[in-house]
């Protein structure tokens, strides 16, 4: 039994970049947009994307 890759021409790198996408793709993702949103922005408070320019 031959071990041929899905595509002949393709790199170990080009491999592994293809199969880290795959894995990533696969993992659940949080909702986007909407009601969820809103409240992940309405937790942040002002100032505290920029700690250094607090006084």
């Amino acid at each position: 039994m031959t071990d041929t890759p899905d595509v002949p021409e393709e790199t170990p790198i080009q491999r592994a970049l293809r199969l880290k996408k795959a894995a990533l793709d696969a993992k659940p993702k949080p909702p986007r947009g909407g009601k969820f949103q809103r409240e992940q922005a309405a937790n942040v408070q002002a100032g505290k994307s920029k700690p250094w320019m607090t006084r």
